[in-house]
């Protein structure tokens, strides 16, 4: 290489036998048994007993349904498996929010696909299930995918209909969004696989076209049961809406099929013959593979929050190798902004680093101080929004890592105008135009958050590892705070905690703070779309890449009034 070309390698080799490796390594391998552990717990739905019934019923399971869906050398990513996740234990729980969701190529053509799983609960829609049809219907809108509906559902959980009924993202934005995806030309095919009930039978009637499977399959307002009590008539589920009714008399549905075997292969023919959409041509180039080992990524990675790593390290086991270009990379260190590709994409990526750096000399934040990993400085806010806008200006995808305690803090950061440089970088990520990507490594705390492109700021998909923890802060910091809070309480009560009572109740909120920051707790309520294991990191941004590149819209990038 000579002196003048740049070098575009990043991070470094590894002593794999070295103590510390080995222990990260360890530690992160039984994090990963827990989640390959809960995933196939949760992929049971509502047990063996349940799976068997509807075999019985010469039903398909949904999963089986999407394998046979999918186009054999095509891999189902599924989305939300966590979703529902600890959630509604007294109503017997609500694995996968009783929905399995994902995308996956279908006669070639990339699809967001929706099963109902009939074995929790018959299929029904609790509130997280909702919001999982929602974020499906998100997708689908966003990046201009066809979507599949395979509809096997007893409709709305009556026991918390008011928790799904009426607000503007409950049951009903579900048929708004289908009118929304006809009105784009976005494909939409459903089929009645199992019940269609109540509110839930205009789904698949408001898709461009339904089939539904004989036998199995049955669409009605209202049940045999309801018809009863309303008007008294006396009639049996299929002269009521079942697969000969809706193809031979109402015209409700466009196929009836015999199983759920040959419905499928009739989806597959349907998707094959829709036309080629322009696409938004983000720049791909021939994929190449890291320049270190993905796997090495487990035992770079601590499985603490507080220790120090080196984010060139996990940056050189993602992105393809020689791709990095780095953006003022002597500025603002405690954030990495570089251009990069990932399986030949191009992309702009915005990574925090947790190293401590020695700070530049003459920045707000201070002079010759070692800046704190994971905190974002002024000056790193500033590098970041000002890259940001860059991509934009060049149309190259976003990809965040995250692992931010926040912003700086304290007097001479306050001065130096953290909120004002903050703000820019918010405004940012507010107004990026580009597709953009979140994956949270570590820490996501408070306002970093935001700036990294959190859930509020749309990223198209956000991934978390094992490790990830997302909070307002960190939960030590957050149990001294609320103990402070109970203390105050007890003191104007005249009472006096015990220095053992104090540590037992600064021990209980530790315990119910943390729990809420786990990356379990976020995914049950899709504040991310999926866990992952970090090696599954390069084909997840992929994928999200290729699925936004269905959308060829262009709209101006107007970051709006940012000061400076």
């Amino acid at each position: 290489m000579s002196e003048f070309e740049p070098n575009k390698t990043v991070g470094k080799k590894i002593d794999l036998q070295h103590a510390k490796y080995v222990a990260r390594k360890a530690g992160y391998l039984d994090l990963i048994k827990e989640l390959q552990a809960t995933r196939g717990r949760i992929e049971l739905g509502g047990g063996l007993e349940k799976q068997k019934r509807e075999h019985s019923r010469g039903k398909m399971l949904p999963r089986e349904r999407i394998a046979a869906l999918v186009d054999a050398d095509s891999v189902f990513q599924e989305i939300g498996t966590f979703v529902g996740e600890g959630m509604y234990e007294e109503e017997g729980g609500c694995p996968a929010g009783g929905t399995v969701m994902g995308t996956g190529h279908i006669n070639g053509r990339l699809c967001v696909i929706v099963a109902n799983d009939a074995t929790v609960k018959a299929g029904a829609w609790f509130p997280i299930t909702a919001k999982k049809n929602l974020r499906a219907q998100e997708i689908a809108l966003e990046n201009h995918l066809p979507i599949i509906y395979l509809v096997d559902s007893a409709g709305v959980f009556l026991p918390m209909q008011d928790e799904i009924f009426p607000d503007k993202e409950h049951f009903g934005r579900i048929f708004r969004n289908n009118a929304i995806l006809s009105s784009k030309g976005i494909p939409q095919i459903a089929a009645v696989m199992g019940s269609c009930v109540a509110g839930g039978a205009y789904l698949p009637i408001m898709s461009d076209e339904a089939l539904i499977v004989d036998g199995t399959g049955s669409i009605y307002l209202a049940g045999p049961f309801l018809v009863k009590a309303a008007i008294g008539e006396t009639v049996d589920s299929e002269t009521l809406g079942g697969a000969a009714t809706h193809s031979e008399i109402s015209g409700v549905t466009d196929y009836q099929l015999p199983d759920d075997a040959t419905c499928l292969k009739t989806i597959r023919d349907l998707v094959g013959r829709m036309s080629t959409q322009p696409k938004a041509a983000f720049d791909r180039a021939q994929a190449v593979l890291p320049a270190f080992d993905a796997s090495e990524l487990l035992g770079i990675m601590p499985v603490t929050g507080s220790e120090p790593y080196d984010m060139y390290d996990v940056l050189g086991r993602i992105i393809d190798a020689d791709s990095w270009t780095e953006y003022k990379a002597g500025y603002g260190k405690t954030l990495l902004t570089g251009y990069a590709r990932i399986d030949g994409w191009s992309v702009g990526i915005v990574a925090n680093q947790r190293e401590l750096v020695k700070a530049r000399a003459g920045v707000k934040a201070g002079t010759d101080e070692l800046q704190a990993g994971g905190v974002i400085y002024s000056d790193s806010a500033d590098k970041a929004a000002r890259f940001i806008m860059n991509c934009n200006q060049k149309r190259i995808p976003l990809v965040f890592i995250q692992d931010v305690s926040g912003f700086m803090v304290g007097s001479r950061a306050e001065q130096g105008g953290i909120i004002k440089d903050g703000a820019k970088m918010v405004n940012a990520v507010s107004n990026s135009v580009v597709p953009k990507f979140t994956i949270i490594v570590g820490n996501s705390y408070g306002a970093g958050n935001y700036a990294m492109c959190g859930k509020a700021y749309d990223p198209r998909m956000i991934c978390a590892w094992p490790t990830a923890r997302i909070a307002v802060m960190g939960g030590a910091q957050a149990a001294k705070t609320l103990l402070q809070i109970q203390k105050a309480k007890f003191k104007r009560s005249d009472e006096v905690l015990s220095k053992e009572a104090e540590n037992e109740l600064l021990a209980e909120i530790t315990a119910r703070y943390e729990s809420q920051t786990t990356p379990y707790y976020a995914a049950s309520r899709l504040w991310v779309d999926e866990i992952i294991e970090p090696t599954e990191t390069r084909s997840w941004i992929s994928r999200g890449l290729e699925i936004a590149n269905h959308n060829a819209e262009i709209i101006p990038f107007n970051p709006g009034v940012i000061q400076t």
